[in-house]
C-alpha cells in the first residue's frame, strides 16, 4: 500500500467517523414545513419620528424575542434579514392570529390627564371605583408627547381632549395578567411601575384635584393610539398626593386571553418603528410527518434501485460506490447538522436528489478506467488511477456548475428554497468527497487483491460495457446532420414555449402575493359548492382547486387574520371539519421582489455559467452550453404552462438545478473535446486531430462520453421517479420538473450544444479554402 493510499484511506476513516459521531449526538434542525408551525416575516416601516434603519431594526428585533418568549412557544427562533426583515419561526403554533397580532402591534403605551371642555358629569363615572373605564374609545388625534388629543367618550358621546403623555411604557417595571380575587370573574392587567412610581403618583394627583364625575378626574390609558382604559381615580385619594405605591390596575372587560395579550406587549416593551406582516406561513404538523415519510420512502427506494443499477453495471467497483453513496449520506446529513442549517421541504428534495447526483463522479471515473484498460491492457490498477486522474478535470467542472447554482439559490432566494441552495451545494461537497476519496481507497484496496487481479472482469473495468460496445459496431456519425438537430431543437423549443403564450404561467403566491390555504377533508369536495361557500363569506373571487381524495386548496388576494378565520369556517361548515394542513400569506411588496428576485436569479445562474465556461474553456463553447441551457429552460416553463402546474418557489428550485445539470452533461463533452484537441493538436488551423474536421473530433468525444451520459442520467432517473411517484404532492411537481429537465438536458448537450458548437467554430476558423475565397 503506497503513502498516497495510506493518507487517503486515513482521511477517509477520520471523515467517517466524525460524521458519524455527529449524527448519533447532534440533531438536525427541521423547517416548520417538516415539523409544523408557524413562520412569520415582518418588515419594519418608517413612522413620523423615526427612521427604519438597521439601528431600528435590531432593536425591533430584541423587542420581539421578549415578545415570543412571553408566549411560551418551544424552542422559537427569530433573526434578523436583510436591512429591515425580522423572519420569526414558531414551531406548534397553528392559529397565527394570536402571534401575528401580538407581534404585529406597535405597542405604543402611554398615560394622559383627562381634559374637558364639555362641563358636567360623566354618566359612565364611578366615583367609587379606582379603575372605571372607558375602554376601547378611538383617538382622532393621536397623543403624542408633545401635545393634547381628542377623544369621543363611548358612554357619554361627549368630547373630550387628552393632555401630553405623563408616562410611558418605559416607566413600566412589569405588567401581568389577573382576575379578579373576590369575584373569580374579570380580568385586569396589574402594572408596577420603576422605582417609587412618582410620576404615577403626581398623575394621579393631579387628577384628584377635580370633582368626582368629572371627566378630568380620569387618567387614559392609550395603546397605539386607542384607548384601552380611562380609570377614574377614587375619591378617597388626596389631591396633589395621589397614588402611591407604584401600581395601578388597566380594566376593561378583558378576556384571559386579550389580558394576557395585553401584559406581555407591555413587558415586551415598544416597537421603535411600526412593523408590516410581509410573509405568513402555516404547515400542520400531519403534513410535515407526511412529507418526512414519503421522501424517507423515495430516498430508500431510489437509492436502493440506483446501487442496484450500479452494481449491475461496474459489478464489483458498483458495489463499492453504493456503500460509498452510504457515506455520503451520513456525511451530508453529519454537515447539515454541524452547520446549523435548517432542513426544509425542498431542502429535503435536494438532499435525496444529490444522491443521484453523486452517482456522476463515480460513473465519470468508471468509464474513464474502462477506455484506459480496453486501450492500453496495462493492468487494473493502473487503469484505475487513469480514471481518475483523467476524470478529476470533468468531475471538478461538472460540481463547479452546479455549485453555482447552488450558491446563487443561497444568495437570491429566500425561505424554503435557499434551504434547498444550502442542502444542494452541502450534497454535492459530499458526493465528490465520496467519490474521490471513499471510492478510491475502497476500488485502490480491491483491486489490489490477488483474487481480484485473477479475475479482473470480476471489477467491471475489464469490459467497455453494452452501450460502448454497441456504439463501437454502429459507429454511428450523429453530427453529420449537425444542422437537422438544431432545427429540431428550434421546433420543440418553439411548441413548447408556446404555452407561455397561450396558456400563461400559473405563478403561486410566492410571486403574486396573496394567501394560500390547504385543506384536507374525509371525503372528496365539490369545487363549485365551495367557490358558492366562500362567496357567502365574503370572498367571491377566491381560486379554489380540490383533489379526488379530499384536498382542498383556496387562493385569493390579500386577507387579514380575521377574514381567513371566515373562509376557515366556511370550509369545516362544507366539509364537516376539514383539517388545515398549510396557510401562506404573501405581502404585494414580497411577492413583487420575490419575483424580481427570480429574474436576478435566473439572469445571474446564465451570467455566471456562461463566465465560468468562457475562463475554463472556448468562448464558442461557453456560448453553446448557455444556449443551451436557455432551450432547456424555456422548454421546462413551456412544459409547466401547458400541463397548468404551479411556477413557485419550489419550481425555480428545480430550474435552477436543471440549468447546473445541463451544464454537466455539456461540460463532459467539452471537456473530451479539449482533452482530443490537446493530445492530437496539429499546426492547423481551429481545433484538428491529426488533419480530422472539427466535426468529426467532436462526434468522437459524443460517443466516448455517451456510456457516461446513459448511466448516470438512469442513476438519476431512479431517484427522480421514486420522488415523482412517492414523494407526496408536497414534492410530486418538483421531482417533475427535474425529470423533465434530466431528459432534455441529456439531449440538448448531444444535439444542441454540440451542433452549435460546431457552427461557431465554424465561423471563428473556416477551412483554408474558404478563408483564401472570402478573402477575394
Amino acid at each position: 500500500m503506497t503513502r498516497a493510499i495510506r493518507v487517503r484511506a486515513f482521511f477517509a476513516l477520520a471523515v467517517l467517523a466524525l460524521s458519524l459521531y455527529i449524527t448519533l449526538t447532534v440533531p438536525v434542525r427541521l423547517g416548520l414545513d417538516l415539523r409544523g408551525g408557524t413562520q412569520i416575516v415582518l418588515e419594519t416601516r418608517d413612522s413620523p419620528t423615526a427612521e427604519a434603519d438597521s439601528e431600528a431594526t435590531d432593536r425591533t428585533l430584541e423587542v420581539l424575542r421578549h415578545r415570543i418568549d412571553a408566549l411560551g412557544v418551544s424552542e422559537p427562533t427569530i433573526a434578523r434579514s436583510g436591512d429591515n426583515r425580522v423572519i420569526v419561526e414558531l414551531p406548534g403554533v397553528q392559529d397565527p392570529s394570536e402571534a401575528a397580532d401580538v407581534l404585529g402591534r406597535t405597542a405604543q403605551l402611554t398615560f394622559h390627564p383627562v381634559l374637558s371642555t364639555d362641563p358636567g358629569t360623566d354618566p359612565g363615572a364611578d366615583p367609587g371605583a379606582e379603575n372605571g373605564t372607558d375602554a376601547d374609545t378611538d383617538l382622532d388625534t393621536g397623543p403624542g408627547s408633545t401635545g393634547p388629543g381628542t377623544v369621543d367618550s363611548d358612554e357619554s358621546g361627549r368630547p373630550v381632549r387628552l393632555g401630553p403623555s405623563a408616562l410611558t411604557g418605559a416607566d413600566v417595571d412589569s405588567a401581568e395578567a389577573r382576575i379578579d380575587p373576590q369575584t373569580g370573574a374579570g380580568w385586569f392587567v396589574g402594572i408596577e411601575f420603576k422605582g417609587a412610581g412618582d410620576a404615577w403618583a403626581e398623575l394621579t394627583g393631579e387628577a384628584a384635584c377635580h370633582p368626582p364625575g368629572d371627566p378630568a378626574r380620569r387618567v387614559a390609558i392609550v395603546l397605539d393610539d386607542k384607548v384601552i382604559s380611562s380609570p377614574q381615580v377614587n375619591s378617597s385619594v388626596a389631591c396633589r398626593t395621589g397614588i402611591a405605591g407604584g401600581s395601578t390596575q388597566i380594566t376593561g372587560s378583558f378576556s384571559r386571553e386579550e389580558a394576557r395579550e395585553l401584559g406581555l406587549l407591555i413587558n415586551g416593551g415598544a416597537l421603535p418603528v411600526p412593523v408590516e406582516t410581509v410573509e405568513q406561513r402555516t404547515v400542520g404538523p400531519t403534513l410535515g410527518a407526511t412529507a418526512i415519510e414519503a421522501s424517507v420512502r423515495a430516498a430508500v427506494i431510489g437509492t436502493a434501485l440506483t446501487s442496484l443499477f450500479i452494481i449491475a453495471v461496474y459489478r464489483l467497483l458498483g458495489a463499492l460506490a453504493a456503500l460509498a453513496l452510504a457515506c455520503y449520506g451520513v456525511i451530508s446529513y453529519a454537515a447539515l447538522a454541524a452547520l446549523g442549517a435548517t432542513l426544509t421541504l425542498p431542502g429535503l428534495a435536494g438532499f435525496v436528489l444529490a444522491i443521484g447526483m453523486a452517482v456522476d463522479a463515480n460513473v465519470l471515473v468508471f468509464e474513464r478506467a474502462r477506455e484506459e484498460y480496453a486501450a492500453r491492457r496495462k493492468g487494473l490498477r493502473p487503469a484505475l488511477d487513469a480514471g481518475f486522474r483523467k476524470a478529476f478535470s470533468a468531475i471538478a467542472d461538472s460540481n463547479i456548475t452546479t455549485l453555482i447554482a447552488a450558491g446563487l439559490l443561497f444568495l437570491l432566494a429566500s425561505g424554503p428554497v435557499r434551504g434547498f441552495g444550502v442542502t444542494l451545494g452541502i450534497g454535492v461537497l459530499a458526493s465528490m468527497l465520496s467519490a474521490l476519496v471513499i471510492t478510491r481507497v475502497l476500488a485502490d484496496y480491491a483491486v489490489a487483491r490477488r483474487s481480484v487481479r485473477r479475475r479482473p472482469r470480476l471489477t467491471g473495468i475489464a469490459d467497455t460495457g453494452k452501450v460502448r460496445d454497441w456504439l463501437t459496431r454502429r459507429d454511428p456519425d450523429l453530427m453529420r446532420r449537425g444542422r437537422t438537430w438544431l432545427a429540431a431543437s428550434a421546433v420543440v423549443l418553439v411548441l413548447a414555449s408556446s404555452g407561455i403564450a397561450v396558456r400563461g404561467l400559473d405563478f403561486g403566491v410566492e410571486f403574486t402575493g396573496g394567501r394560500l390555504m390547504e385543506y384536507a377533508a374525509s371525503a372528496p369536495v365539490d369545487a363549485d359548492r365551495a367557490r358558492a361557500a366562500l362567496a357567502d363569506a365574503g370572498v367571491p373571487r377566491a381560486v379554489v382547486q380540490t383533489s379526488g381524495d379530499g384536498d382542498l386548496s383556496v387562493r385569493t388576494g390579500q386577507l387579514t387574520n380575521a377574514e381567513a378565520a371566515k373562509v376557515d369556517k366556511a370550509v369545516g361548515d362544507l366539509t364537516g371539519g376539514a383539517e388545515k394542513i398549510r396557510d401562506e400569506l404573501i405581502g404585494p411588496s414580497l411577492g413583487d421582489e420575490l419575483r424580481r428576485g427570480a429574474l436576478i436569479a435566473l439572469a445571474s445562474a446564465l451570467a455566471a455559467q456562461l463566465l465560468y465556461l468562457a475562463v475554463r474553456f472556448r468562448w464558442a463553447f461557453g456560448a453553446s452550453a448557455v444556449a443551451a441551457m436557455v432551450h432547456d429552460t424555456l422548454i421546462l416553463i413551456g412544459v409547466f404552462a401547458w400541463l397548468g402546474k404551479p411556477v413557485d418557489g419550489v419550481f425555480l428550485a428545480a430550474l435552477l438545478t436543471v440549468i447546473g445539470y445541463s451544464v454537466n452533461d455539456s461540460v463532459v463533452v467539452f471537456d473530451r473535446i479539449r482533452e482530443l484537441s490537446a493530445d492530437n493538436r496539429t499546426d492547423g488551423p481551429g481545433d484538428e486531430r491529426k488533419g480530422v474536421p472539427f466535426p468529426v473530433l467532436t462526434n468522437t468525444a459524443i460517443l466516448q462520453t455517451l456510456p457516461r451520459t446513459v448511466n448516470t442520467g438512469m442513476g438519476a432517473v431512479f431517484i427522480l421517479a421514486a420522488l415523482t411517484l412517492l414523494g407526496g404532492d408536497s414534492l410530486t411537481d418538483f421531482a417533475l420538473a427535474l425529470l423533465i429537465g434530466i431528459v432534455v438536458g441529456t439531449y440538448s448537450s448531444m444535439f444542441t450544444a454540440a451542433p452549435l458548437a460546431i457552427e461557431l467554430d465554424a465561423r471563428n476558423n473556416p477551412p483554408p479554402g474558404a478563408r483564401k475565397r472570402g478573402s477575394r
